[in-house]
């Protein structure tokens, strides 16, 4: 009796071991072909500019090419649909952003769920959004925007990137004349407000940008306004650990190299490194803060 005990001990004991080998093996051989990073919005975007600049990084580190692919439709939620439901064996990735958070209370049936399919990998950065208008368009500051809009009822033409495939095309009519204003991320804008070809009212964040300092936040002409964008990377959900945190790893890396983090602080970024729990928690906390704006504004779901 005492022989079987240790041998049945001793047979666990190797299983143990093995298991921990192959999954140490698994690691260490991950990425052995290409991994693609899908994107959900037109290229150009935010999300195409962080995931391209995170891909390259990812390539360099890993020793394979991460090729960044645009599935723009739907908000995102074709690209994601996707990738929730692609092998969990890290070959193939979500760019995630605040769209997707939203979208999780504006769907019924998008073909998965956000929180239970996608199993987050890492955070990369957080983003104001800025309000931008046409340089022609008659107002230089958010109360003579609101003061024209009231005066104009029905006459003002905003843009998104929901209806355009991506905030890139928006801009592209913003800029024409086509639409008059947009709540657009910083990544998007900020080369145009350079240029001068976009105006800057204001940043959604309760502090102004670093990049902006002189453009004020919409909170102070609008007590207890806030919104804003994140970026990170997802997964199908039950992919492997190791890999999760392999990636995980090195996306920190990137995130504390100073040329990436030069570039991400240019872009208006604040970055948001971290392990993937965390990253997971707030995915989680914007999705029921979006949910409860969604239901508070009275918008069903479609």
């Amino acid at each position: 009796m005492h022989l079987a005990r240790r041998r049945l001990f001793y047979l666990a004991a190797c299983a143990a071991a093995l298991a921990a080998g192959a999954r140490i093996t698994r690691a260490q051989s991950y990425p052995s072909r290409p991994v693609r990073l899908i994107v959900g919005l037109a290229a150009g975007g935010g999300q195409d500019i962080v995931a391209r600049l995170m891909g390259q990084w990812l390539s360099e580190r890993l020793g394979r090419q991460f090729i960044v692919e645009n599935r723009p439709g739907a908000s995102g939620n074709l690209a994601l649909e996707a990738v929730a439901n692609a092998p969990p064996d890290g070959y193939t990735l979500a760019l995630l952003g605040v769209n997707n958070a939203i979208n999780a209370s504006l769907y019924n049936k998008p073909g998965f769920e956000f929180l239970r399919d996608i199993a987050p990998v890492g955070a990369v950065m957080r983003v104001p959004l800025v309000m931008v208008v046409n340089p022609s368009f008659p107002a230089t500051t958010v109360p003579q925007f609101i003061a024209y809009a009231k005066a104009n009822p029905g006459k003002i033409t905003m843009g998104s990137g929901v209806p355009y495939r991506g905030g890139a095309l928006a801009l592209n009519d913003l800029i024409g004349g086509q639409l008059q204003v947009m709540f657009d991320t910083m990544p998007e804008s900020i080369g145009f407000i350079r240029a001068g070809t976009l105006r800057p009212l204001a940043v959604t964040t309760t502090e102004r940008a670093s990049v902006l300092p002189d453009v004020p936040t919409v909170s102070d002409f609008v007590p207890g306004y806030e919104a804003s964008a994140w970026y990170g990377i997802g997964a199908p959900r039950n992919t492997p650990a190791e890999i999760v945190d392999t990636l995980n790893r090195e996306i920190n890396a990137g995130l504390a190299d100073p040329k990436i983090k030069a570039r991400l602080v240019e872009l208006g970024g604040t970055l948001a490194a971290g392990s993937p729990a965390a990253f997971g928690k707030f995915i989680a906390d914007d999705a029921e803060k979006w949910a409860k704006v969604i239901r508070f504004a009275g918008v069903k779901p479609q």
